[in-house]
């Protein structure tokens, strides 16, 4: 027999809950947004906010760039010469680097949302497991900041959005650049008490970080698979095909940055010169 009224107070519940994460991403995102307005508004001599606003969102679109992503460069970048012409005189432009593992293929790349979605694919595949997530360097903020998942629940979501430089496995990783594995969630000393508690709450037992490195040797994400048991640890084959998954992954999202983010933000500097009144 259904109970409608319990029904109901669950859809509520949920309801309530995602309306909490939805605010609480956008308290996260809106000061950065904010501060990004800010400085193209003082750089160009703009008349107000929404005119400096109305640059971002037409330098966001021009190159696909996500605003959030925009701002976070232009809060962390050196600022350029307002006189010249371009933002970065000595930029380079390179192909933009292969992915070879079977889950780029299928997916397609061209876009940051495919490929993260596309190593995360990878990394489950090579592991063989349903749980799992992907990181990016918060370059503003410090620590790593959730970007895809699948199989993990809304809290565990929403407790990781965000993590710091201790506490978890995959800032281990970050910090040694190193594949780290957890073998029993429950009695490793990585966790902080209250990370642990959320792993666990999620069904996760054990799980494998691995860092997306640049060819120079630079973490900029993380993805991280996790287990409903413990685990020995992997294969050597396993994490060999890992390595290989971070590495190209690390190596298109450095192209990426290099090539498309500074593609669009050369069309803001563009833009803003065109518009100030100096």
């Amino acid at each position: 027999m259904t109970d409608p009224e319990g029904e109901h107070d669950r859809a509520e519940l949920e309801r309530l809950r995602a309306e909490v994460r939805d605010l609480r991403a956008r308290a996260l995102t809106h000061p950065l947004i904010a501060q990004a307005q800010g400085i193209v508004q003082e750089r160009y001599a703009l008349r107000d906010a929404d005119s400096a606003f109305a640059l971002m969102r037409r330098a966001s679109q021009h190159r696909n760039v996500r605003m959030r992503t925009l701002a976070e460069a232009l809060v962390t970048l050196p600022r350029p010469d307002e006189r010249a012409p371009l933002w970065f005189p000595r930029r380079t432009l390179t192909a933009e680097p292969a992915l070879t593992f079977p889950a780029a293929r299928d997916t397609g790349t061209g876009s940051p949302g495919a490929v993260l979605r596309a190593v995360l694919s990878q990394t489950l595949a090579v592991v063989d497991t349903p749980m799992g997530n992907v990181q990016l360097v918060d370059r503003a903020r410090g620590g790593l900041r959730m970007e895809r998942h699948a199989g993990l629940t809304e809290d565990f979501v929403d407790f990781f959005a965000h993590v710091g430089v201790e506490g978890t496995s995959c800032a281990q990783a970050a910090r040694d650049i190193a594949q780290v594995t957890v073998r029993d969630v429950a009695s490793d000393p990585v966790f902080t008490e209250s990370a642990r508690e959320a792993i666990l709450a999620a069904g996760s037992r054990a799980c494998h970080s691995v860092p997306l490195t640049t060819a120079g040797g630079l973490c900029v994400g993380m993805v991280s698979a996790h287990f409903d048991r413990r685990v020995e640890g992997m294969t050597a084959a396993q994490l060999k095909a890992l390595e290989e998954v971070g590495a190209q992954t690390g190596r298109w999202l450095a192209w990426h940055d290099r090539t498309v983010l500074l593609g669009a933000l050369e069309y803001l500097h563009l833009l803003g010169r065109g518009s100030g009144r100096r």
